[in-house]
């Protein structure tokens, strides 16, 4: 059963993201947002290499057409860039990074249970794991509450999403890290990444991710 039934709107989710970051959320990462609400990352990110990254800029050029509509704020990159180190831990306990998925392509999200936009989005990322999720793809969703898991793990089950399982970093360092490289300014962070592990895009705010144009946008990055 499709799980996009009573989501909000993303004109809505957009309107509450403003709100949110007018309000400056639980920790501090709201409040640099644009006043759309959602915005593509800086291209230019001048300390990430691309070298050893596979996708070329013609692959590049063939995704960028497909970040429209509902995901049209998803930047996508003129170039493949290679991320910092990324260190969050799966349901165990136990730390992983990128490594641990190489193969995968990935759509990383970064949520918090405060965030009002991260919570509406939430269904709709589970929906396109649970239609386009497989081998080669999955939506790799990192929640960065501060303390233990109670309250992610008790959102995940109130809502009926057990496909995403429950990756985390409570010590916020991943958002950290991606804010210094001009990649986050507020929750939901999105990132596109190739097979290789290599930044392909990224936006900040929340998207319609059961959305036809984010199917789209997947499948092209699957395609990769």
């Amino acid at each position: 059963m499709s799980q996009s039934r009573n989501r909000l709107s993303t004109g809505t989710l957009v309107a509450i993201a403003i709100v949110m970051g007018a309000a400056v959320g639980a920790v501090g990462i709201y409040g640099k947002s644009s006043s759309s609400g959602n915005a593509p990352a800086r291209e230019s990110v001048a300390a990430l290499s691309s070298q050893g990254c596979q996708a070329d800029e013609a692959a590049l050029a063939a995704l960028k057409p497909l970040a429209r509509g509902e995901v049209a704020a998803m930047a996508v990159r003129q170039t493949p860039a290679q991320l910092p180190v990324l260190s969050f831990t799966d349901a165990g306990g136990a730390e992983i990074g990128l490594k641990d998925f190489d193969g995968q392509a990935l759509l990383i999200n970064l949520w918090a249970t405060w965030c009002a936009p991260c919570r509406e989005e939430m269904p709709a990322l589970a929906e396109l794991q649970n239609e386009l999720g497989d081998d080669g793809f999955k939506v790799l969703a990192i929640n960065i509450d501060a303390g233990d898991d109670t309250k992610p793990k008790a959102f995940l089950d109130e809502i009926g999403v057990s496909n995403l399982g429950l990756y985390r970093d409570a010590t916020i360092g991943v958002f950290n890290t991606l804010k210094k490289e001009g990649l986050a300014f507020g929750l939901p962070v999105t990132l596109m990444v190739g097979r290789d592990g290599c930044l392909l895009g990224a936006m900040n705010g929340p998207a319609e991710w059961a959305s036809d144009d984010a199917k789209a946008l997947v499948s092209g990055l699957k395609a990769i």
